[in-house]
């Protein structure tokens, strides 16, 4: 009898600590089984490795409202990066830019404004006569940007966004998905400096005159919430209230998407939460800043002897808290043939981040200025330099 009752303890023990192992290892998919109640789809992932934290009908078709915006504003940065458009440049406001229903900041016909004006106005105000203005002057009209926007889209690899418009304003077949918009605004936060718009929470417009107009961003997070700067909101009867926001904690820049919220009250709560996760629940360790010098690029036919290859975003690894990562790695791959020119930018090679034999990420290594053919006065001096050195 006394061995049964010790076996039936022992079988009780083991019982009990395959339960509380089991429990362990589940505890980290339980933790964040509440978040996003109130959302149709949400996503949640870190902006330098694209690590997804959290998701939920993450790639359901659903329409963004003004979340579009975060595909407007990163080809507006890419204009500004690549010279086609300038800050301090005015541009002259079309009827039908100043047309434009829903949010705005009451652009007039022939009005001029600045470009760095009217980013303000998309960024903080949310204004689609603002957004138009700029969508006209980088591609001549909002039908040809329109047509960018979803040409970035595939390059970009995203299946399941359709754009319609700069705005966001209710189109038939305009539709994204939480997955596909972190996608976007972590492409568009490659851009650094946006922050410096979407994180200003009031500002004036035609400030000191009849007209000013008083900016208020539409994302009270920015105000409320520690870290947020950015980047977009959005609300149609159809959408509901949705929200691409990010923030940044020490070194770490998370993304976070919530789509068809009843509420702006719940909107904003729910993107609280998932964000209080991802800071609680994840470090991430800086490992190079964008366009921090990986290698340098050494073209015989090129005008310029050596060129600097940079990392095209920040790179980042991420962890567990209380986790490490171990045997941390990292290799530049320089692609093998480049024909000249070259311009800024463009992508020269890859640098890949291992642990081990598993492949953390891979990132575009690119180069910081304009690499010309060599002129025939520099190959000759070259040649000469050479010569001497062998004598």
């Amino acid at each position: 009898m006394k061995k049964f009752v010790v076996s039936f303890v022992l079988i009780i023990l083991m019982m009990s600590m395959n339960s509380l192992v089991f429990a362990e290892e589940n505890k980290s998919e339980g933790e964040n089984t509440k978040l996003a109640e109130d959302a149709k789809s949400a996503i949640l992932i870190e902006r330098d490795t694209g690590e997804i934290l959290f998701e939920k009908n993450s790639n359901e078709e659903l329409p963004p409202a003004s979340m579009t915006k975060v595909m407007t504003l990163l080809l507006i940065m890419e204009a500004l990066d690549k010279g086609v458009i300038e800050k301090d440049e005015t541009i002259r406001v079309s009827e039908n830019a100043a047309g434009m229903g829903g949010s705005q900041i009451f652009l007039e016909a022939g009005e001029e404004m600045t470009v760095n004006d009217l980013l303000k106005g998309v960024a903080v105000a949310s204004g689609n006569d603002a957004s138009v203005a700029l969508a006209e002057r980088i591609a001549g009209s909002e039908e040809a940007f329109v047509q960018k926007m979803n040409e970035k889209v595939k390059k970009l690899g995203l299946e399941n966004t359709k754009f319609q418009n700069v705005s966001g304003l209710p189109a038939e077949d305009h539709y994204s998905t939480a997955y596909d918009m972190a996608i976007m605004a972590k492409e568009l936060l490659k851009y650094e400096s946006i922050t410096e718009y979407t994180s200003i929470y009031e500002d004036y417009l035609r400030k000191g005159t009849e007209d000013e107009f008083w900016l208020v961003n539409t994302n009270k997070l920015v105000r409320f919430y520690p870290g947020v700067d950015g980047l977009k909101t959005g609300f149609t009867s159809e959408a509901k209230y949705c929200l691409t926001a990010t923030a940044k904690k020490n070194d770490m820049r998370v993304v976070a998407v919530v789509m068809g919220i009843d509420t702006p009250k719940e909107r904003n709560a729910t993107v609280s939460q998932m964000l209080d996760y991802a800071f609680n629940s994840y470090d991430t360790k800086k490992l190079f800043d964008k366009d921090q010098t990986i290698t340098t690029l050494e073209i015989l036919k090129a005008e310029q002897k050596k060129v600097d290859v940079v990392a095209s975003e920040s790179i980042s690894t991420i962890y567990r808290k209380g986790d490490s990562l171990d045997d941390i790695t990292t290799s530049v791959k320089i692609e093998s043939e480049l024909s000249l020119p070259i311009k800024k930018g463009d992508q020269v090679g890859v640098l890949k981040v291992m642990s081990g034999e598993e492949t953390l990420s891979e990132t575009p290594l690119t180069v910081n200025e304009n690499i010309d053919k060599a002129s025939y006065f520099t190959l000759v001096k070259r040649s000469l330099e050479k010569l001497s050195k062998s004598k």
